[in-house]
């Protein structure tokens, strides 16, 4: 008898079955460690200070790195208290602006896009080595409705500086996640 000769239950049965065999193999990523014991990713993260992201004062990027910070401190203790640092995470930012869409009459830009550049290092504290490092970017557009409606495109532009700051954040956090679970 052939596989699609067997009855369906037979079938549906060995499905079952070899997933049941491959079921311990896996290990969640953001488990609970009450759950599964070796999890207990939350302590780990919480246990990353994040420097002062170091950039030009006054300008739109300082209040991007502010922003990526926050949202890096976030992800990593979840609003709550900070545990005491294991590791410190040192981040290094740089932004991009192109000109995407052109409007031919008026020679303005209709559509730009708006990126960062972001390079991290996480730091041991009790031995002072770099244990790992990565980059990372983001690429986001923006609409620019013409001259009439200029306050529509600054916000438009600082929005995006927004959702490429969020990027680089749940980027960088991903990382960490997976050096704290993997090791490398």
């Amino acid at each position: 008898m052939s596989w699609p000769e067997t009855p369906v239950l037979t079938r549906v049965l060995a499905i079952f079955a070899l997933a049941g065999l491959t079921a311990g193999c896996f290990q969640p990523l953001y488990g609970d460690s009450n759950v599964v014991a070796s999890a207990g990713l939350d302590d780990r993260l919480a246990g990353v200070q994040v420097r002062q992201i170091v950039t030009p004062n006054g300008t739109p990027l300082a209040r991007i790195g502010v922003g990526v910070r926050n949202e890096l401190i976030y992800d990593l203790t979840g609003g709550g208290n900070p545990a005491t640092p294991t590791h410190t995470l040192v981040v290094s930012l740089s932004s991009s602006q192109l000109q995407v869409i052109v409007d031919i009459n008026t020679n303005r830009p209709e559509i730009q896009n708006f990126g960062i550049d972001a390079s991290y290092s996480l730091v041991d504290n009790a031995t002072g080595k770099t244990v790992m490092s990565g980059q990372t970017f983001s690429r986001v557009s923006y609409d620019i409705p013409g001259q009439q409606q200029r306050f529509a495109g600054a916000r438009g532009r600082l929005e995006a500086e927004d959702r490429a700051a969020q990027v680089i954040a749940d980027n960088i956090r991903t990382r960490l996640a997976s050096y704290f679970v993997a090791g490398t």
